[in-house]
């Protein structure tokens, strides 16, 4: 597999030849920046965590040197940021044992150019490569437009693909925005239960961002502890920690489909169970 770019990078945690490691592949996630995966694709970690026939592969796009900083990181850089981040990243990859940890490094600016076929060429290439059962990726409802190119990039690679060629499933996930506001019978819900030191000990590598500004760790295993305990109102909770996805399959089903359409069906059944929650207590 080649990519495109000269500075991409490939990182096995086990040392396993890249194309075994990329083939033995049976989780794929795609995201923005350094740290969205652990965010976002919880579910992939966890399923694949110790387990012999199951994998999980990461996918970072952009190089994340425009983060904001401060406190240590304050006076760093983009080019130093962009160095501590992909280190960061691959500590997160040894820690959750991934198969495989790719770092693309693009700029957010190149991902959000539709015109821009290098990303599209190496989404299709990875596809290819690693053949996963299992796809997650931002949610198209973020509200990080480099997040949406993301899952737009992604969703049109995997459409690029041979029918048979492309994943079982493929699930927008959770950074920018969650998806509480869903309804409960649109959700895919990612049952987070176990496992918390792991959990906490992926998003606390990423110090750039946590004692930079931006305290993920907590807030991520804050949401995923109110997604338990808020999803259901009249019933016991069957979990300590929840994460909710939005099921893009059909979209990958069905290359037709209209991304926007798809997008809008999901907000226009919570409008009107909103207005018919008011209209049956009014």
């Amino acid at each position: 597999m080649q990519l495109c770019k000269e500075s991409a990078q490939i990182y096995i945690p086990d040392g396993s030849p890249v194309k075994e490691a990329l083939a033995r592949t049976t989780h794929l996630a795609i995201g923005a920046h350094q740290d969205d995966l652990e965010i976002m694709a919880i579910d992939g970690i966890l399923r694949c965590f110790q387990q012999g026939d199951k994998w999980f592969t990461g996918v970072v796009v952009t190089n994340g040197a425009g983060s904001p900083r401060a406190g240590l990181y304050a006076n760093y850089t983009d080019g130093e940021m962009r160095s501590v981040r992909i280190t960061e990243q691959k500590k997160a990859a040894v820690v959750g044992e991934y198969s495989a940890q790719l770092l693309l490094d693009y700029s957010s600016k190149e991902v959000k150019d539709s015109s821009n076929d290098d990303v599209l060429s190496d989404l299709r290439s990875i596809l290819q490569s690693t053949n996963p059962e299992i796809v997650y990726t931002h949610n198209l409802a973020d509200k990080h437009p480099t997040h949406v190119a993301i899952s737009l990039r992604t969703i049109e690679a995997i459409r690029s693909l041979h029918g048979d060629d492309r994943p079982d499933h493929l699930y927008g996930c959770e950074v920018w925005r969650d998806l509480g506001w869903m309804l409960d019978e649109d959700k895919v819900v990612f049952d987070c239960t176990g496992h918390e030191n792991l959990q906490m000990a992926l998003l606390g590598i990423f110090d750039s961002q946590i004692s930079g500004g931006k305290r993920y760790d907590l807030a991520t295993m804050g949401r995923r502890s109110a997604h338990a305990t808020y999803y259901a109102s009249h019933d016991v909770d069957f979990s300590t920690g929840m994460s909710v996805g939005m099921d893009l399959t059909p979209l990958i089903k069905d290359p037709n489909l209209d991304i926007q359409e798809y997008v809008r069906s999901f907000i226009d059944r919570f409008e009107g169970d909103v207005r018919d929650m008011i209209d049956a207590v009014q």
